[in-house]
């Protein structure tokens, strides 16, 4: 049975987030105070699965943080993967955590630094028993992650160095060891470099480095060392947010800006096919290894490229449903790749739809303004996740069924920060905050008219959204702070003033948006952005929408 409307402010308002996630041992009570302290989020829908669902992830998200070689509890990967994860659960898993709780979030970031090796390269995993190099399994740069974190909550100085210190050791490392043709690219010289598991990108290429040490590559293997793009695109990405690192610390930038700018060359000039549009890996032969996997949306989740770049990625493989864009999407092979193959009951990125290219994909889609664009995808996998009988590894591309492992990270923080993004209030590192003003969509079956409430604390003040099927209503401190038509992203400041609005609807929203200052009138398309000054609504941005194609 559906809630009417008027009843989410109240039954917001007053959620008891204790009994809803049942008994929990200290560790957990200790993790809900912080919750409740630090970020203070709290959800209601109007479908009572949605609320069970999400307040499961939270139980279960605090079973995945405990020591692992460490004094402190930090994030675990879930599920089989017992231990942290360089490429993971260490960078895009606990960027996520950090919007939820922080001081976990920080331990987990500070681990790897704490347990680098003296010749500056990370652990790629952290487990009870110790940290293990045996790879260097690295997707997600670690330096965007932690300066997310450091812009979100003002992390000390101190921390900021040590961070520094250790990924610019570890960045050396890389040069030196990790680019023996002299490309300038960083090359893979297994599957497990990449976290690629039974992936066609490396068949007929060992799973481990030779002899287990990061630093050899198989002499005999026929197609290794590849200058691997997306290893390439992650050192790009890495070195743009060590020159912002470097500002925050006095000192200069430039060089970390210039070996940037080598990193993206380096990666247009050996791996990426103009007439295809796409990125691969070069093997040692200098041929182009043309399997098109997932890397494509982990080299754009690295900011590479331009608006016209990604456009072209967006119509030719990620939204086209002979490519990537399955009913439940991303798939880690294209569908027209004789190769692919659907399983998921198994780790395998031969095929089915990953949590972990899903995590990461925001940050590919929002650095374009592609935010319409991005809910195609938000959609259907939040209607995967809300029926999920455990939070897997893998989904069935074509069904949404879970797949492989339960408890995993990756998917409990996708449902949390998919719910976010879509219907939720965000905080930004920029300092501001996005009020989402869609609403989860049934699709499957016969069509719901869902509707969600939401609140977070954010420096001291309380702000709650409600959404219903027509309109977003958000207050602050109890007070009404802006309402406006559905279909829309109302960016403010921390207390509050509105700053912008972005189209999130395909088709144009037009209205009023009331606030205690005044109502202005507005007309805005699909990602397009509107800049409040003087009054007045400016635009300031509009780049059309991408449909999916076929």
């Amino acid at each position: 049975m559906l809630s009417r409307p008027s009843d989410l402010l109240a039954r917001l308002r007053s959620l008891d987030v204790p009994a809803k996630l049942g008994a929990i041992d200290a560790s957990g009570a200790a993790l809900l105070s912080e919750w409740q302290a630090r970020s203070g989020v709290r959800f209601v829908g109007s479908a009572p699965h949605m609320e069970q669902q999400y307040y499961r992830a939270m139980g279960e998200l605090f079973a995945c943080i405990k020591p692992a070689g460490t004094a402190e509890p930090i994030l675990h990967e879930g599920g089989v993967y017992l231990g942290c994860w360089l490429e993971s659960t260490g960078t895009i898993n606990a960027e996520l955590l950090s919007r939820f709780l922080p001081s976990v979030a920080g331990r987990t970031f500070a681990a790897f630094a704490a347990h680098q090796r003296d010749d500056g390269l990370f652990p790629y995993k952290l487990t009870a028993t110790g940290s293990v190099f045996a790879q260097i399994q690295t997707v997600t740069p670690l330096a965007r992650s932690v300066w997310t974190h450091y812009r979100l909550h003002g992390e000390s100085p101190a921390w900021l160095r040590r961070m520094y210190d250790a990924m610019a050791r570890n960045d050396a490392w890389l040069a030196r060891w990790r680019d023996t043709r002299g490309t300038g690219g960083v090359e893979a010289f297994c599957c497990y470099d990449t976290g690629h598991d039974l992936s066609p990108r490396f068949w007929h290429v060992p799973d481990s480095p030779f002899g287990n040490d990061p630093k050899l590559c198989d002499p005999n293997n026929p197609l290794v060392p590849f200058v691997a793009p997306d290893l390439t695109a992650n050192v790009s990405c890495q070195r743009d947010y060590l020159a912002r690192m470097a500002e925050e610390l006095g000192e200069d930038a430039e060089p970390w800006r210039e070996r940037s700018k080598r990193s993206t060359q380096a990666l247009f000039a050996h791996c990426y096919d103009g007439g295809d549009g796409f990125f691969y890996d070069l093997d040692r032969h200098g041929r182009h290894v043309k399997v098109q996997s997932d890397v494509l949306l982990r080299v754009l989740a690295c900011e590479i490229g331009d608006d016209a770049l990604f456009t072209q990625a967006l119509q030719r493989y990620l939204l086209n449903t002979r490519k990537f864009f399955a009913k439940y999407p991303f798939t880690s092979i294209a569908l027209d790749d004789p190769r692919y193959d659907p399983a998921y009951d198994y780790n395998s990125w031969a095929g089915p739809s990953n949590l972990l290219s899903l995590i990461r994909a925001p940050h590919a889609f929002e650095a374009h303004h592609r935010h319409v664009e991005l809910s195609f995808v938000l959609q259907p996998i939040l209607a995967a996740l809300w029926k999920a009988p455990r939070f897997a590894q893998t989904l069935h591309p074509f069904t949404g069924r879970a797949g492989y492992t339960e408890a995993y990270s990756p998917a409990i923080l996708c449902l949390l920060d998919f719910v976010e993004r879509l219907c939720g209030i965000q905080p930004r590192p920029d300092g501001t905050l996005w009020f989402g003003g869609l609403t989860p969509q049934q699709i499957e079956h016969r069509d719901v008219a869902h509707e969600t409430g939401y609140a977070r604390t954010v420096a001291g003040r309380v702000f709650e959204l409600v959404n219903t099927r027509t309109e977003s209503t958000a207050y602050c401190d109890g007070a009404e702070l802006f309402a406006a038509p559905r279909g829309l992203r109302v960016v403010t400041d921390q207390s509050g003033a509105i700053r912008a609005l972005v189209g999130l609807s395909v088709q144009d929203v037009a209205g009023t948006l009331r606030t205690p200052h005044g109502d202005i009138e507005f007309r805005i398309a699909a990602n397009q952005q509107l800049d409040l000054a003087d009054g007045r609504l400016v635009s300031v941005r509009k780049p059309g929408l991408v449909p999916p194609s076929h």
